[in-house]
């Protein structure tokens, strides 16, 4: 089967698949696992994916997603194009381990992706025993962007990841997947420690100084305790299995926080 990916968490549930040899092209962004799309043709920014080339790749499949905002119109174009695809739009844990199933029968190997969604499952289901009384968690406040603040709602999978690791998203009962967060706004919530997961920014580009410099937070706890933590987005922000990677860096940010605020 040859398959094209046209955003990074696709390509890398393939590649978690054990069907990296059916890639044949990917989207200019993927990145992991680095050894498999090295030499591979690329097709584009996810924003910007040229249809064109992707059918000259004579794809059987192409793998496309809905939780990249304005991807829509690749989805379109790849439909106009009569090329066979699928289009995710993963909000949940839940879905994540939905669509690792369903790709897996695309491709023909369900029996190793009901393997792979059983072992998200498990990782990402709710611990024990009553747990701390959400009131009593650190808050987090989970930054994709930092001018303007933009911030994981309720119906986004990096929500749950917070809560699975011990916080509390200050968003989290927010029916939207994400939205701007104002700067008066972050005063208020003056949250227990603010992680930067920047979309589409190599994690050595970036700057906590950032945030510890916006004068409207100066005097914000998590400013002063220098509770500014980076979890890159490559593991919160794309629905592929290397969100366990994710839950773990939060756990360890979760870890550091909850004593101090205690």
């Amino acid at each position: 089967m040859r398959v094209v990916s046209l955003t990074c968490s696709n390509t890398e549930i393939v590649a978690a698949l054990g069907c990296a040899e059916m890639l044949v092209g990917v989207d200019d962004h993927s990145d992991f696992p680095a050894e498999v799309v090295a030499g591979l043709p690329r097709v584009g920014p996810d924003l910007s994916v040229d249809v064109e080339r992707v059918a000259a790749l004579e794809p059987d499949l192409v793998l496309a997603s809905l939780t990249v905002p304005g991807h829509e119109a690749v989805v379109e174009a790849v439909e106009r194009a009569g090329l066979p695809y699928v289009a995710p739009e993963p909000t949940s844990l839940a879905d994540v381990a939905r669509d690792v199933r369903e790709i897996a029968g695309l491709l023909g190997v369900e029996s190793r992706g009901e393997e792979l969604a059983a072992e998200l499952e498990a990782a990402f289901a709710p611990a024990g025993g009553a747990g701390e009384p959400a009131a009593e968690r650190p808050t987090v406040l989970l930054q994709w962007w930092p001018k303007p603040v933009i911030a994981p709602g309720r119906l986004s999978w990096a929500s749950e990841l917070i809560e699975l690791a011990g916080g509390r998203n200050p968003l989290g009962r927010e029916p939207v997947k994400s939205r701007p967060v104002p700067d008066e706004e972050v005063r208020e919530m003056a949250p227990d420690a603010v992680v930067l997961s920047w979309c589409g920014v190599a994690p050595d580009k970036v700057r906590p100084e950032v945030v510890y410099r916006n004068p409207a937070w100066r005097d914000l706890p998590f400013v002063r305790a220098r509770r500014v933590f980076l979890v890159p987005e490559a593991v919160v922000g794309r629905p592929s299995p290397r969100l366990l990677d994710g839950l773990a860096a939060l756990r360890e940010v979760v870890r550091e926080v909850a004593p101090a605020v205690a």
